[in-house]
C-alpha cells in the first residue's frame, strides 16, 4: 500500500485499517507529498519505497525462520509540523503501523516522537538530524544519518585547508536543522581560525533575497556557509549567482544535493553541500548491498541517479531489517536490543547509535563527505571533494569569477 490520504475526517475516521497479517510487517510514516519539503521528502520516500519493493521481490522479512512482506501506510503531512502527531497516532493505534520511519525534516521529527515514545514504537530517523529529541531520554528513536552539529564540519575543514583566513558569512533559515547546524558551524568557523565576518537568519518562507545577499557583499565575506532546505537553499544560490557575489567559497545546506539543483545552470557550478552520501563513495558492507549495486539497482527502476535523501531512506530499511533479523523476533523491546547492539558498515556507511541515556539513538559513527557541482565534458556533475582520502575529484578553489 503505497499512498493513503487524509481527505477529510470523516473520511479518516471511517476507513478501514491496514492490519498485520499473519505474514506482513506493517510499516507507518508520514512524508510531504506537498508543500516546501516536498522535494526532498519524496526523494527519501522513494527510497523506503525502493526497499520494500526490494524486501518483498525476494520473499520478505526472514523472522526466526518464517518470512514477512512489508506493507507501509503513509499520509501527507503537508510539509505542515501540526499534522504530525495527529497523523502518528492514527498510524499506530488505527493502521497498527509495528514499525515507524520518521518524516521529513527536523521540524516534523520532533512532534513525531512525543506520539512514538509515548507509545513506545520504535521509528527509525533519516530526515531529521537536529539532536534536541534525542537528549530527553527517548527509547524507541534512531538517528541513521549524521546529526545536525557536524553538517558543516567538512566545509570549514576544506576552507581552512584552502584558505586559513577566509571571510566567512553564515546565513541560515529560522527553522530547528537549519538552526542547528549553524548554532555548531559558527563556533567550528571560529575555532578554525576563520573570520565569521556575517551572521543572520531569516524566513525559511523567504523568496526574496536580494536584500540578504546585498548584505553579504557589503560584509566583505569571501566564503558563505548555510541555507536551508530545497526551495530556499536554490533560491538563494540563484541569487548570488544573479547579483555576482564573487564568492570564493560556497557550502549550502540539502539543495544542491538533490539532481534537481542542475537547473540552476551556472549558478550551480562550484557550489559545494555536505552529504550524508553520494554514489562514487565506497564503503565495504557487512550486509545488504554495495553503493554501486544500489546505485544500479535504482537507476535501473527510476530512471535517475539516487541522491542522499533516497539513499538514507533506503538506509532506514536497511537497519531495521537487520535488527528484526538479529532479534528474530518482531517484539519492540527485541528489535530495540538488536538496534542498541549495531555496529556495522553498510553502503551509507558506518552506523552505530548512542546507547547512553542523555543521547540515546543519537548518531555515533557515520561520516558526511562535502560535494561539489562541476562540469564534466560540458555537463553538470556532482563530485565527492572532501576529505580528500574520499575525493573523486580536486575541488574547485576558488569558483572561477564566471561561475559566480
Amino acid at each position: 500500500m503505497r499512498k493513503i490520504y487524509l481527505l477529510a475526517a470523516a473520511a479518516a475516521l471511517l476507513a478501514a485499517p491496514a492490519f498485520a497479517t499473519d505474514n506482513t510487517i506493517t510499516i507507518g510514516f508520514t512524508d510531504s507529498q506537498t508543500g516546501k519539503l516536498n522535494v526532498d521528502s519524496q526523494g527519501q520516500s522513494r527510497g523506503y519505497d525502493f526497499w520494500r519493493d526490494e524486501v518483498n521481490a525476494k520473499g520478505g522479512i526472514d523472522v526466526g525462520g518464517k518470512k514477512y512482506k512489508i506493507q507501509f501506510v503513509n499520509y501527507d503531512d503537508q510539509s505542515v509540523g501540526g499534522r504530525v502527531q495527529q497523523l502518528y497516532t492514527r498510524l499506530i493505534n488505527h493502521d497498527k503501523a509495528q514499525f515507524l520511519f520518521g518524516p521529513y525534516s527536523s521540524g516534523m521529527t520532533a512532534p513525531a516522537t512525543v506520539v512514538t515514545e509515548e507509545y513506545k514504537k520504535i521509528m527509525l530517523d533519516s530526515g531529521g538530524a537536529e539532536e534536541k529529541p534525542f537528549q530527553q531520554g527517548n527509547k524507541y528513536l534512531y538517528m541513521v544519518i549524521t546529526s545536525a552539529g557536524h553538517y558543516l564540519s567538512g566545509a570549514v575543514d576544506a576552507l581552512k585547508a584552502k584558505d586559513p583566513h577566509a571571510k566567512v558569512a553564515i546565513v541560515y533559515s529560522d527553522d530547528p536543522f537549519s538552526k542547528a547546524v549553524a548554532t555548531a558551524a559558527i563556533p567550528q568557523a571560529k575555532a578554525a581560525g576563520l573570520d565569521v565576518v556575517m551572521e543572520a537568519s531569516y524566513a525559511p518562507s523567504t523568496t526574496d533575497f536580494g536584500p540578504i545577499v546585498n548584505k553579504i557583499i557589503s560584509s566583505g565575506a569571501d566564503a558563505f556557509l548555510g541555507g536551508g532546505h530545497y526551495a530556499d537553499g536554490a533560491t538563494l544560490a540563484r541569487q548570488l549567482h544573479e547579483q555576482k557575489a564573487r564568492m570564493k567559497f560556497m557550502a549550502i545546506l540539502v539543495a544542491p544535493s538533490d539532481n534537481k539543483f542542475a537547473e540552476l545552470g551556472e549558478g550551480a557550478l562550484g557550489v559545494t553541500f555536505p552529504s550524508q552520501w553520494e554514489p562514487q563513495v565506497s564503503y565495504k558492507p557487512d550486509f545488504g548491498p554495495s553503493s554501486a549495486e544500489f546505485v544500479k539497482a535504482f537507476e535501473a527502476k527510476y530512471h535517475q541517479v539516487p541522491d542522499y535523501h533516497a539513499a538514507s531512506g533506503y538506509a532506514d530499511g536497511l537497519i531495521l531489517q537487520h535488527a528484526i533479523e538479529q532479534a528474530k523476533s518482531l517484539d519492540t523491546d527485541k528489535v530495540a536490543a538488536a538496534l542498541n547492539a549495531t555496529d556495522a558498515t553498510i553502503f551509507f556507511g558506518h552506523i552505530k547509535f548512542a546507547v547512553d541515556a542523555g543521547n540515546h539513538g543519537l548518531q555515533a559513527a557515520h561520516s558526511m563527505v562535502l560535494g561539489q557541482w562541476q562540469k564534466e565534458n560540458g555537463k553538470l556533475v556532482k563530485q565527492v571533494v572532501w576529505p580528500e582520502a574520499a575525493a573523486s575529484a580536486k575541488m574547485l578553489y576558488p569558483i572561477p569569477a564566471t561561475m559566480n
